[in-house]
């Protein structure tokens, strides 16, 4: 069997050629272990409750400022959030609690793991200071609560939505499979 940490034990190689043939094996270990794509996005609010919200030009509908977790790179989720948010709408905002971890399954990709982070409430001058990413922005916008849904459909919408009730209940992260609470006693 062989562990996280890679082959061990007598089967493991030795002699002066076992460390490449160990990191042969341990590189062909992780080539063979599933993959999940991760991203990471920052929940901003207006004085009024209202949550930003972003336009991409690459895709219908709209989103948080967020992306991609550069985990190649060594990038963790909440300095992905951070980035993205400077990338995207030119403010940098040292975030606060991760509000939702969220299992996004989707056809055709890897499943998603996507990270929520309090970018708490903006001033008026730090709205008035967003300039987008033009490459991949149209817009900008905030909006209430009742109107997320119709703006953010299906996961992101309901992920929003939890995460705004665990910033409001103060109950640490919520876990989220595809937007929703998993099913209890799920194996």
């Amino acid at each position: 069997m062989t562990s996280a940490s890679g082959p061990s034990g007598p089967s493991a190689p030795s002699g002066p050629s076992a460390p490449s043939d160990l990191s042969a094996s341990y590189a062909a270990y992780i080539a063979s272990l599933p993959r999940v794509l991760a991203g990471a996005a920052a929940l901003f609010r207006d004085e009024e409750g209202r949550v930003l919200i972003v336009e991409p030009n690459y895709r219908p509908g709209w989103a948080l400022p967020g992306g991609t977790v550069e985990s190649d790179h060594g990038e963790s989720p909440r300095e992905a959030a951070r980035r993205e948010t400077l990338e995207e709408i030119g403010l940098d905002v040292e975030l606060g609690a991760l509000l939702a971890v969220d299992w996004v399954p989707g056809p055709g990709r890897p499943p998603i793991v996507a990270y929520v982070y309090d970018g708490g409430v903006l001033s008026e001058a730090q709205l008035k200071a967003i300039r987008l990413q033009e490459e991949e922005l149209l817009s900008w916008r905030t909006v209430s609560r009742p109107e997320i849904p119709a703006h953010l459909p299906g996961a992101l919408g309901r992920r929003v939505l939890a995460s705004l009730d665990a910033l409001e209940a103060r109950t640490g992260p919520v876990e989220l499979e595809n937007g929703r609470p998993p099913a209890a006693g799920r194996g």
